[in-house]
C-alpha cells in the first residue's frame, strides 16, 4: 500500500473575510453616482451656465467649448444647461411614481398577507391580471388617451408598477403573521389595524427600500422611453428623452446631442440599480458573507 494513504489530509485555509472595498464597494459607487447626480438636478438653478429654454440663432450645433462645455443643439440652447433641469424632470418622475406604486402595493400586500382567504385571493387575482399586460405597452395606450404631461407620467407609471412591491409585502406578511410577537399582540387585545402598522409594517421595509430603490431606475427609463417616443415631457421643457429624440435628427453632425443625455440615462440608472442591488446584500441575512 502507498504510504501516501497514510499522509495526514492538508488542512484547509480558512477564507479570507471580505475587504471593505469587497463589501461596500459597489454600494460606494450607488451612492457616489445617485448623490452626484441628484446634488447636480437639485443644484440646476446655480450651475447651468445658461437658460435651458433660450434661443440663440448666433449658436447653433456649436461643438463643445469653454463656453458651452457640452455644445448646443440645433436651436442654440445650451446641452449642458438642459441636461441638468432634464435631470430634475426624471428624478422626480422616478420619485413620484415609486411612491405611488410603494403606496398601492404596502397597502394591498399587507391587507392580503395579513387577513387572507377571500382578501388574499381577490388581490392576488387583480395582481396576476395586471401582470398578464406588459407594463410598457400599458402606459403607452392609456398615455395615448391622455394628455402627455409630467403629473399623467408620473401617475400611470406608478398605477401600472405596484404588483411587485404587493408581492413582496404579502409574502413578508405571511411570514410575520404567525410570529410570537404577532401572537402576542392579538392576545393582548390589539386591533388588526394595530399590529399591521406597528409590528408587521416595520418588519417588512426592508423589501420595500431595495424594490423602491431598484423602481427609481425604472421609472426614469420609462419616462425617458416616453419622452423620446414623443408621448412624454413636451418641447420646450427638457428631459433627457426629448434630448435624445432631437439628437437623433442630427446625430451624424452634432453626436454630442445624443451621447451626453445617454450618458446621463445610463450613470443614473446604473447608481440606483447598484445601490438597490447593495441594499439587497445588506438588508438579507442570507446573502451576507
Amino acid at each position: 500500500m502507498s504510504a501516501q494513504r497514510f499522509a495526514p489530509a492538508r488542512k484547509k485555509k480558512p477564507l479570507a473575510p471580505p475587504t471593505w472595498l469587497e463589501r461596500y464597494g459597489m454600494l460606494a459607487l450607488g451612492l457616489l453616482l445617485v448623490g452626484g447626480m441628484s446634488l447636480a438636478a437639485l443644484l440646476a438653478p446655480w450651475l447651468a451656465p445658461h437658460d435651458p429654454n433660450a434661443i440663440n440663432v448666433d449658436a447653433l450645433l456649436l461643438t463643445p467649448s469653454l463656453a458651452h462645455p457640452l455644445g448646443t443643439d440645433a436651436l442654440g440652447r445650451d446641452v449642458l444647461s438642459r441636461i441638468l433641469y432634464g435631470g430634475r424632470v426624471s428624478l422626480w418622475v422616478g420619485f413620484v411614481a415609486v411612491g405611488i406604486s410603494s403606496a398601492i402595493g404596502l397597502a394591498l400586500g399587507l391587507a392580503a398577507g395579513y387577513f387572507g382567504k377571500l382578501a388574499d385571493e381577490i388581490i392576488m387575482r387583480g395582481v396576476d391580471v395586471m401582470l398578464c399586460f406588459p407594463s410598457f405597452f400599458l402606459i403607452l395606450a392609456v398615455i395615448a388617451f391622455l394628455e402627455p404631461s409630467l403629473t399623467n407620467i408620473m401617475a400611470v407609471i406608478g398605477l401600472t408598477s405596484w404588483m411587485g412591491v404587493a408581492r413582496l409585502v404579502r409574502a413578508e406578511a405571511m411570514s410575520l403573521r404567525g410570529r410570537d410577537f404577532v401572537l402576542a399582540a392579538r392576545v393582548a387585545g390589539a386591533g388588526p389595524m394595530r399590529i399591521i402598522l406597528r409590528h408587521i409594517l416595520p418588519n417588512a421595509l426592508a423589501p420595500v427600500l431595495v424594490s423602491a430603490t431598484l423602481g427609481v431606475a425604472g421609472a426614469i427609463l420609462v419616462e425617458s422611453s416616453l419622452s423620446f417616443l414623443g408621448l412624454g415631457v413636451q418641447p420646450p421643457d427638457a428631459s433627457w428623452g426629448n434630448m435624445l429624440l432631437d439628437g437623433k435628427e442630427v446625430l451624424e453632425v452634432a453626436p454630442w446631442l445624443s451621447v451626453f443625455p445617454g450618458l446621463a440615462i445610463l450613470f443614473t440608472v446604473l447608481g440606483y440599480n447598484l445601490l438597490g442591488e447593495s441594499l439587497r446584500d445588506l438588508l438579507d441575512p442570507r446573502l451576507r458573507r
